[in-house]
């Protein structure tokens, strides 16, 4: 008997180029992972127009992993040149892989292939970013190479609330 993991071993995953043809399928995969319960305060948020944003702008840094026609995974990324700076930046806005699929190499996969498509543009350094409390996904990332943590602070105003007024103030 093969248990689920031996079985996705068994099959041949494949990297490519997202297609127009694949976008509704990768934002409904992003749509299962990236979720409030995952991150609750993503300042990026996943919607139809970060894929076809990235989709139109980079199309070589869209990829998928399939195998037998279904698609497991996807990483999206851009690269940023600065003015007065003699550096190529990569971006690495999206790396997703179904949910029970992960672990699985998949991921890994997604992101050798990204890397090896920066380095052939001339990226000289690769950006993540990702919730400080994403410990599976800070793994991952180490695992990659990646280092040199920063902590960032992100504020938030509601700008659907009215705010208070102090005792005495006039309203405007």
């Amino acid at each position: 008997m093969i248990n689920e993991m031996d079985a996705e071993k068994e099959r041949v995953v494949r990297i490519r180029e997202m297609t127009i043809d694949d976008l509704s399928e990768v934002f409904h995969i992003g749509e299962e992972i990236f979720t409030s319960e995952y991150s609750p305060v993503l300042y990026r948020s996943w919607d139809e127009y970060e894929i076809t944003t990235l989709f139109n702008s980079d199309s070589e840094l869209c990829l998928v992993a399939e195998a037998d026609e279904e698609i497991l995974g996807f990483a999206l990324g851009t690269t940023v040149e600065k003015q007065h700076s003699a550096w190529k930046y990569g971006y690495l806005v999206w790396l997703g892989v179904r949910r029970g699929l992960q672990k699985g190499g998949t991921g890994e996969r997604l992101f050798r292939e990204l890397k090896r498509r920066m380095v052939d543009q001339g990226v000289r350094m690769m950006i993540i970013d990702t919730d400080a409390d994403n410990q599976a996904g800070i793994r991952f990332f180490k695992k990659q190479g990646f280092g040199n943590i920063q902590q960032h602070v992100y504020m938030t105003l509601n700008l659907s609330r009215r705010p208070r007024r102090r005792k005495g103030e006039r309203p405007e």
